[in-house]
């Protein structure tokens, strides 16, 4: 019971610390997950990250999703995900009861476009950790350059360019390449 009540409890501080949606919560889930509680490994928190970006749904619910069960099984999972979700339900609602009031004041319109700037650099200060510690090689520069360009420039799906790249990088295995 210890164990589900601290996964509540992480999950909820990381849902109502951070905004931004999911990307900008890969920082607070980093330090939570990784560095604080021990519960995955960069490598794997990476990876739910990926997955929950490749299945439906929020990223940072689908992330918390698979945190929760792989500590706690289905119980863990469940508790994970009623934790990240609860800050922006209760948030959403108040916000939803009292914005219409204090939409047209300067000062509220200016405080949003500040966080704007705030999570678009969570987002950036995430993304260059996330490379520098996992894309090492120049294949992998070339393969994250590609689907930067895809997905940035081309506007392709990530969803499409998060599959191609582990068909290839299975490719690459089955061929005996190290990516």
């Amino acid at each position: 019971m210890r164990e589900l009540l601290q996964l509540f409890g992480t999950f909820f501080s990381i849902g109502a610390l951070t905004f931004g949606g999911g990307y900008a919560m890969l920082p607070m889930l980093r330090r939570e997950v990784v560095q604080k509680h021990g519960w995955a490994t960069e490598e794997e928190l990476l990876d739910y990250f990926a997955i929950g970006q490749c299945t439906p749904g929020v990223i940072a619910v689908n992330t918390a999703t698979f945190v929760g069960y792989r500590q706690r099984g289905v119980a863990g999972g469940i508790v994970a995900t009623a934790g990240v979700v609860a800050p922006s339900f209760i948030i959403i609602t108040l916000i939803a009861m009292l914005l219409q009031n204090f939409m047209d004041i300067a000062w509220v319109q200016n405080a949003f476009a500040g966080v704007r700037v705030a999570v678009s650099a969570l987002i950036v200060m995430s993304v260059w950790q996330l490379a520098r510690k996992n894309v090492k090689s120049p294949l992998q520069i070339a393969l994250a350059v590609v689907a930067f360009a895809l997905v940035a420039v081309l506007g392709a799906s990530p969803v499409y360019v998060v599959i191609g790249c582990v068909l290839l990088g299975l490719i690459l295995d089955r061929a005996g390449v190290k990516a």
